[in-house]
């Protein structure tokens, strides 16, 4: 995940990078639906060699979208899809049903929890992003900067490599290990903030068998910074 979100700094510095240094904007922005069709035809057609993309073809729900454009995105990502050699598609794991449910495409998909932004990346020379980042209906930027281009690339296949295919079940975590009772008075006096001296005073130890017990947790619990130990302790649910 750490890569995913360093992939997405990246992408969106080389946008700003674009922006501030070259002699053209990174992209054009596009608004209104007509206008935005039109983008959107127009990246279907000159689909030829491979399509990537962010997707959540549940993303529009709840949204007063007006059909016929719905449609019409849809054909436009139908004909793409078909151009295009290679598709890969990454979408949220709550759109699974979805695809299971008919939007099965020609090509790959994978899952994530979560897509960073909805995108579209055609023949690694064009892109097209929603203004927003969520609905390309509210105005999308197409791209052709090269440097922009190949850093959404970029982001979409450190994602695409750490994505889940769908219908593989992914590994049932392993069953919380329990925290010793002799080490739950001083993960309590370590979550509190208070000095060691504090705590080994309030828990009537001294200050060298305190440090031992510390020890013993950060070795329960796998690291050896008091500051993530916390957030390791919360996520076993010890605290």
């Amino acid at each position: 995940m750490a890569e995913s979100a360093g992939s997405v700094m990246l992408a969106r510095s080389a946008m700003n990078r674009a922006v501030t240094e070259g002699q053209r904007p990174a992209g054009r922005p596009v608004r209104g639906a007509r206008r935005i069709s039109a983008a959107l035809a127009g990246l279907a057609a000159s689909a030829r060699h491979e399509l990537l993309t962010f997707d959540d073809p549940v993303a529009s729900a709840g949204f007063a979208i007006p059909e016929p454009f719905l449609e019409l995105a849809g054909a436009c990502m139908r004909a793409a899809v078909e151009r295009a050699e290679e598709v890969r598609r990454i979408v949220p794991r709550h759109a699974l049903p979805r695809l299971e449910g008919g939007l099965r495409f020609p090509g790959r998909a994978r899952l994530v929890e979560t897509i960073p932004f909805k995108m579209i990346v055609v023949d690694r020379t064009v892109a097209a992003i929603p203004l927003d980042l969520e609905l390309l209906y509210n105005g999308l930027l197409l791209i052709r900067d090269p440097v922009v281009v190949q850093a959404l690339v970029r982001t979409h296949h450190v994602s695409w490599a750490a994505a889940e295919e769908p219908g593989r079940a992914a590994a049932p975590p392993p069953p919380p290990c329990e925290l010793p009772s002799q080490l739950r008075p001083v993960l309590d006096a370590l979550l509190s903030g208070v000095t060691d001296e504090t705590a080994a005073a309030r828990l009537g130890m001294s200050a060298r068998t305190y440090s031992r017990r510390v020890g013993e947790l950060m070795a329960a619990l796998g690291t050896t910074s008091r500051f993530r130990a916390g957030a390791e302790a919360a996520r076993r649910g010890w605290v």
